[in-house]
This record gives structure tokens, C-alpha cells and sequence, in this order.
């Protein structure tokens, strides 16, 4: 079992139908992306990657995303997508944890990586004459496929402690994840297109598959990522559209000027998921738009797949209960069963707050070389989420909160520890605390408060950030506050920081 099997099935009946554009500009056919994918996966075999070794992918949203995942699938290889946004520090880690001798590069981001501790034997610049020869290189003989087990992607996400856990996604994963999304979406085929504004290292790259599947279109916006107009742009271009956004994306649509000249009959669905969407977002997006929307909730370790809401949920119909589905996220997906319990993972009646747990075939095998951490949140055959939320009745799960403390910004997830401990490195810093408040486009942003020693401007504290984390992840304000507080064990409250918010 080769998840990257299905772009060679699909070459076949799809062969001259367009699988990857550049904006409007065709970039490859599916019969000439599985050959270039091919020969991609030729290369790194030629080269000395051996079935089960990890591959990097830093690479800005462009057209060879996909010839560079599907090849590494080609070698019976582990692709390490990263996200772009990240500091060279953070992608080093990523890099040595993983093992990844091998890394495929935008031009954009090349200079990131010999700036960081750690870099891979051999690093591939795209759209370079050395790129160009190898996906012109010979493939050579198919390899046996590997087990359904065997790892396919690993996905890195943050826990509570701030370091990133790579969750190790199977060919059985993905595979499950693929037919979840078919069974559930509203039917797929060759004359339809996918867009992708958001980042193919994560959800986008992953909700591809069941695209590839049915021989549908990938367009890459021009720009690498969301804006509004092109977005309207390529919809009136290509009928049959689709495409995924955190609920900030949809939230800046909705508020364009553009969306005035947006052809909705061209308009399959807008995905969306990675945050909360609030009701009267999502009411003022389906009156400006229509019933078009369909949402995900998933995570690294159950990818895109643990609940949906289907475009017909986002329906009223007359049975008095639309503002309830709306702010929920959904039922059950296909082949997924979701459970809400108590500290002693017992069941919770419906209606009852707990934690959120989730099983199925889709369910990660596991994390990267982190055999405790794997124990602790797949224990008892259950992936255990982290998010606290109630099941109602009928099945529709509702999340309420987030156990780790998470920060969800534009889509993004942003851990408070990892914050803190780099502030914690100022030697005028004595305490910190991070917490997310609400922000009207971005959903949450950052704010810290900080006990300080010693006179620390705000400049410097964000000059310490620069170097060592992604700017998306910086606080975007400080609170200079005598001291912090604290129960009677010395836990700093973060709810009562929120309050002062």
C-alpha cells in the first residue's frame, strides 16, 4: 500500500487533463506530474535514500509541491513537510529530529536553512538547473510497495511543553483520511479544481489527495497565499472550485470589496477549519455567499479527519435548530468514532464538557521517537485531543476549550510555553505568562504578561523573539505587571490573565 499510488492510477484515465496550475497559467498535465513525480523519486533512490528515510519539504505554495510529495512517496520515502512561516531555528530542529538527509527548497526561503544548527546532507533549491535535471531523471524499476503501516508523512505539531512532536502518519492514514473526505464531501470529478491559498505543508497539502483522486485541478494562486481578489479571480475562472481557509480567510472574503464580483455558481465549497468560526461570522458568510461552506475539525494526529459539518448542515430547515449546528463542528466522519469523557476517560453524558477523544484507521501510528508522549495521548486505543467540548444527542460535537493553553491565530497554532521560555531568557525577565485574546480578523493574538527586574523596553524583548521563533508567533502586546497570579500551589492562573484582557 502506496498512498502516492493514487496519482499513478489517476494519470491514467486523467492523463491529459490538467492536474497543477500556476494562476491560469497550465503548469502540468496528471500524465506529465507523475512522470516529473517519478523521476523526482528516481533521483533520491539514485542518491542513496533507502526505503523508510525522511525527506524535507520548506517550500513557499507553488506547482512543484506536488511532483516533490508524490516522488518522495515514488522512493517509498517519509515526506517532513515544514511549515514556511517558521524560524530557521525551529526548521533545524525539525530537520535533526526527523533524521532528514534530504531537503527540497523555494528560493524564497533557501538562506533559512544554512542558518540554522542543522542541515541535510543534500538540499534542492527549486526552479534550479539542478532541479530541472531531476525531474527529468530516469526513474527506474517500481519498488515493492511498502507495508500499510509504514510511515508516510510526518506531520510536526507542537504540545503543551513547546517543542514539536512529528505524528506519524501511515499509508493507512492517509489512505482512510482520502476515502473519509470522499465519502463525506459532496462528489469530486475530473472538472472540477481545487484551489490552494492555504499552506501545503499542512491541512491543504493533506485535502489535496482526495482531489488527486478524482483527477480534479490544483491551482496555485500566483501570490503563494489568501488574497481576496485573486481568490474571486480564479473562482470566475475555473467553475467547479473548492477550497480550504482558516475562518479568518473566510472572515477577510466575506469583508472584501471583491467579493461583490464573485460568480458564485462557479463556487463547489469553501472548507473550512484550524479555528473557531463564530456564529455570526459564519451567518454573515452564508447570507453573503450561500450554503457553500462545509467544515473540518481534525488535527496532526487525526489529519483534517474527526468531525464535519456538511454544506446541507449549514441549512436551515425549518426544524428551529440552525443557530445550534452553527456553532458546532459537526458529526462524526466517516470510519471516525468520537467519544467525550471525564479525567477517568469514562463517557460524559450529552451535554456534559470533557475531553475530546477520536479512533479510527485515520488515527496517527504514533510520535516521532517519543515513546512516552505517544503512550500518554494514545492511551487505551484512543487518540486523546487535548480539546475539551460536549456531545449533544444527536451526535454533534461542540468545542469549548483548549486543555493546552493553545493559541489559535490566523489559522495558525501558537504554543504559550514556547513564547515564555524565550522571554524567560532576558535576565531582566522574572516571570512571564502567555494567553491569547480575541482579535477580530486574526480569531486570538498574542499578549504576554511579564514580571520584569530591571527596565526592558518592548523593543527588546520582540528583538529576542526575531531570534529564536517565527514572527507570526510573536506577542503582538505587553503587560508589565508586578507579579502574576497564582493558586495555592503556585500555578499561575491563566484564566484570571484572560479576564484582565
Amino acid at each position: 500500500m502506496n498512498i502516492g499510488t493514487i496519482l499513478a492510477n489517476a494519470a491514467r484515465p486523467f492523463a491529459e487533463r490538467p492536474a497543477v496550475m500556476h494562476g491560469d497559467a497550465p503548469f502540468a498535465t496528471y500524465a506529465e506530474l507523475a512522470r516529473r513525480a517519478a523521476s523526482v523519486g528516481g533521483w533520491l533512490r539514485a542518491r542513496g535514500a533507502a526505503p523508510g528515510a525522511r525527506v524535507g519539504l520548506f517550500m513557499s505554495n507553488c506547482p512543484e509541491y506536488f511532483e516533490v510529495l508524490f516522488g518522495i512517496w515514488a522512493a517509498n520515502l517519509v515526506a517532513v513537510p515544514v511549515n514556511a512561516k517558521l524560524h530557521p531555528r525551529e526548521l533545524s530542529f525539525i530537520l535533526e529530529n526527523s533524521g532528514a538527509d534530504f531537503l527540497f527548497v523555494t528560493a524564497d526561503l533557501a538562506d533559512a536553512v544554512g542558518a540554522g544548527a542543522y542541515v541535510p546532507r543534500h538540499a534542492v533549491v527549486i526552479g534550479t538547473a539542478e532541479y530541472e535535471r531531476i525531474v527529468a531523471f530516469e526513474p527506474g524499476p517500481a519498488l515493492p510497495a511498502p507495508a500499510p503501516a509504514d510511515i508516510a508523512w510526518l506531520f510536526y505539531t507542537s504540545g503543551t511543553t513547546g517543542r514539536p512532536k512529528g505524528a506519524m502518519l501511515s499509508h493507512r492514514n492517509l489512505f482512510n483520511m482520502t476515502l473519509s473526505f470522499l465519502a463525506d464531501m459532496d462528489p469530486i470529478d475530473q472538472f472540477d479544481t481545487v484551489l490552494h491559498p492555504a499552506p501545503l505543508s499542512h491541512g491543504g497539502g493533506l485535502l489535496a489527495l482526495g482531489h488527486i483522486v478524482r483527477g480534479a485541478a490544483h491551482v496555485v494562486p500566483e501570490s503563494g497565499g489568501f488574497e481576496p481578489a485573486e481568490i474571486v479571480s480564479l473562482v470566475n475562472r475555473f467553475p467547479g472550485t473548492t477550497f480550504f481557509g482558516a475562518p479568518t480567510m473566510v472572515k477577510r472574503l466575506v469583508a472584501s470589496p471583491a467579493l461583490g464580483e464573485l460568480n458564485v455558481g462557479n463556487l463547489d465549497q469553501i472548507m473550512y477549519g484550524g479555528g473557531p468560526m463564530y456564529v455570526e461570522d459564519l451567518k454573515d458568510a452564508l447570507d453573503k455567499i450561500g450554503p457553500k461552506f462545509w467544515q473540518l475539525y481534525g488535527q496532526g494526529e487525526s489529519p483534517c479527519t474527526i468531525t464535519f459539518l456538511s454544506k446541507r448542515m449549514h441549512v436551515d430547515n425549518d426544524d428551529g435548530r440552525l443557530d445550534h449546528r452553527l456553532a458546532s463542528v459537526g458529526i462524526a466522519r466517516t470510519g471516525v468514532s468520537v467519544r467525550v469523557v471525564d479525567e477517568e476517560d469514562r463517557d460524559v453524558a450529552p451535554g456534559e464538557t470533557g475531553e475530546i477523544l477520536a479512533a479510527g484507521d485515520v488515527v496517527m501510528a504514533g510520535y516521532w521517537g517519543n515513546p512516552e508522549a505517544s503512550a500518554a495521548t494514545l492511551r487505551g486505543g484512543w487518540l486523546h485531543t487535548g480539546d475539551v467540548g460536549t456531545l449533544d444527542a444527536d451526535g454533534f460535537l461542540f468545542l469549548k476549550d483548549r486543555v493546552k493553553d493553545m493559541i489559535i491565530s490566523g489559522g495558525s497554532n501558537i504554543y504559550p510555553r514556547e513564547i515564555e521560555e524565550v522571554l524567560l531568557q532576558h535576565p531582566a525577565i522574572v516571570e512571564v505568562s502567555v494567553v491569547g485574546r480575541p482579535h477580530d480578523d486574526w480569531g486570538e493574538e498574542v499578549v504576554a504578561f511579564v514580571v520584569r527586574t530591571d527596565h526592558v523596553s518592548e523593543a527588546e524583548l520582540d528583538a529576542l523573539c526575531v531570534q529564536n521563533i517565527a514572527r507570526f508567533k510573536r506577542p503582538k502586546a505587553y503587560r508589565f505587571v508586578e507579579s502574576l497570579p497564582k493558586n495555592n500551589y503556585g500555578k499561575i492562573l491563566k484564566t484570571e490573565l484572560r479576564k484582565q484582557l
